[in-house]
């Protein structure tokens, strides 16, 4: 399972969210529909299949709460996860506490990263976007010297 691509999409009045086709099929061969949204530090939102986050919640949990940035990732990540079921028409119900978190209004963008989804306001989206393309003279991450596409 591999999600990929990005989706410009709308929320409806009620903050539904119609998952794409292509997205919609394999999230029902997977999980039947079962998934779990939750808050990222950047600012957007999650969406694992259900499968796909209980490892990554078991992890969390295993960590020491004594550590106050790891706690505080505990408390981001697994305090603000939502099982949440598509709908018959491929909708799912984005929460006011995700919402208001991610400032979800109505225009969005879901992009594919891999095992999970992730949900951005389609202006934090863009400026994020650029933010990232805008690396100066030696700013770019040792990890991507030498990678070429």
């Amino acid at each position: 399972m591999m999600f990929q691509g990005a989706a410009q999409l709308n929320l409806d009045s009620k903050g539904r969210l119609a998952i794409p086709a292509r997205h919609r099929d394999v999230l029902l061969a997977h999980c039947t529909g079962q998934l779990v949204l939750t808050a990222d530090a950047d600012g957007c939102l999650l969406c694992y299949p259900q499968p796909e986050w209980q490892p990554i919640r078991d992890k969390l949990l295993k960590l020491s709460s004594l550590n106050p940035r790891l706690r505080a990732l505990q408390r981001r990540l697994v305090g603000y996860a939502e099982d949440v079921e598509m709908d018959a028409a491929g909708r799912v119900l984005i929460s006011p506490a995700l919402r208001n978190y991610a400032m979800l209004d109505k225009r969005v963008m879901l992009i594919g990263q891999g095992n999970k989804l992730e949900l951005w306001d389609e202006a934090k989206w863009a400026a994020q976007q650029e933010m990232a393309l805008s690396f100066a003279d030696g700013e770019l991450p040792s990890e991507l010297e030498g990678f070429t596409l």
